[in-house]
């Protein structure tokens, strides 16, 4: 395939403005893959070969395309492959861990990524932030075999390699991964001039982010909420993760309204905003208040939430005090806050379907 031809005519279809830099980083990404492609077979050539490029690390600033450009190759590699949101990929990796060190083996991370060879010649990781110590920590030695197991690795992310994890416990620790990934990536940087966020072409008005918070905006959110509950059945649905218990009341069969304090004051995690985003199918979420460095750790969770949430295609209707343009927060989270408005502006768009 032509995967040139094949984007133009793919932008034509989705009525996507033209751009020659969105064109350029999939001729790039057909090159890399081809390579690795050609050398597949000629494993032990690979291993030899040890500055072998197996990482392609695409970065940008938000809303530029690069979800789009790697979905869309994604879609047209003819190879075993899987796609995974960081987030929920590290979830699994510990899970698969703690499992099997209960049986007091040692060598987890070798068969961990063994049982990931046996699925795919290629693994896509969207989102890819590094934002824990626990991940921090890990990621030299799962990156490492990854690549010695011939893996290839497409990843999107907003931040550079050389500064993931920047100002992070430790950080000294984490070093050996940046040099391991900078070592064996191709990374391009998608800029494009005068950027517009791609999200936000074609939508005029933001349908379900609702502000300031007063009577004219409370109708606004009860009545839609009474419409989307009408005839559903009411109870108090309890989920369980790793044995800890939330308990999400007023459950109308996947709809839910919940106070933000609900959700990112409490010592929520990636896993709990995966359980709840499966359990869900529209969220209400009232209250999100204006954040600064004295509530950072929530605004974290928020931005955590909505990742998980654009992820799942969860469709929201959000109040605030505040409109989503004028939005601050903490300084040191002010790239990954740009990305969570960004994909605010989508999922309160008219454009996101409701169930």
């Amino acid at each position: 395939m032509n995967l040139e031809k094949a984007f133009i005519k793919h932008c034509i279809e989705k009525k996507f403005l033209d751009n020659k830099r969105q064109l350029h980083t999939v001729i790039l990404l057909d090159k890399f893959y081809s390579r690795n492609k050609k050398n597949f077979f000629n494993f032990f050539k690979n291993f030899i070969n040890k500055s072998k490029k197996k990482v392609f690390y695409l970065t940008g600033d938000v809303g530029v395309g690069k979800t789009m450009i790697l979905d869309f190759f994604y879609k047209n590699i003819n190879t075993s492959k899987q796609r995974f949101h960081f987030n929920e990929f590290m979830i699994n990796f510990h899970d698969f861990r703690h499992e099997f060190e209960k049986k007091n083996k040692d060598n987890s991370i070798e068969i961990f990524v063994k049982e990931l060879k046996k699925k795919s010649n290629l693994i896509y990781f969207d989102e890819f932030q590094v934002t824990n110590i626990v991940d921090a920590m890990i990621l030299g030695k799962l990156f490492e075999i990854i690549i010695k197991e011939n893996i290839t690795t497409i990843i999107t992310s907003n931040t550079k390699i050389e500064d993931l994890y920047k100002d992070g416990l430790q950080r000294e620790q984490f070093l050996p991964f940046i040099y391991l990934i900078n070592k064996f990536s191709i990374t391009h940087e998608l800029i494009i001039d005068h950027v517009t966020d791609y999200r936000k072409i074609g939508i005029t008005k933001l349908k379900r982010y609702l502000f300031p918070i007063n009577e004219d905006t409370n109708f606004q959110l009860n009545q839609l909420f009474r419409k989307l509950t009408k005839n559903k059945k009411i109870n108090n649905k309890k989920v369980l993760v790793k044995g800890r218990e939330i308990k999400i009341e007023n459950y109308f069969e996947g709809i839910v309204k919940f106070k933000f304090n609900d959700l990112c004051e409490k010592n929520f995690g990636s896993e709990d905003y995966i359980e709840i985003a499966e359990n869900c199918n529209f969220i209400f979420i009232e209250n999100v208040p204006q954040f600064d460095d004295q509530n950072k750790n929530m605004q974290q969770r928020f931005i955590t939430l909505i990742d998980i949430f654009y992820e799942k295609k969860i469709p929201l209707l959000i109040t605030s005090n505040f409109q989503l343009d004028k939005l601050c927060g903490s300084s040191s989270l002010s790239k990954p806050f740009k990305r969570t408005k960004s994909r605010i502006y989508e999922l309160t768009s008219p454009d996101i379907y409701i169930v």
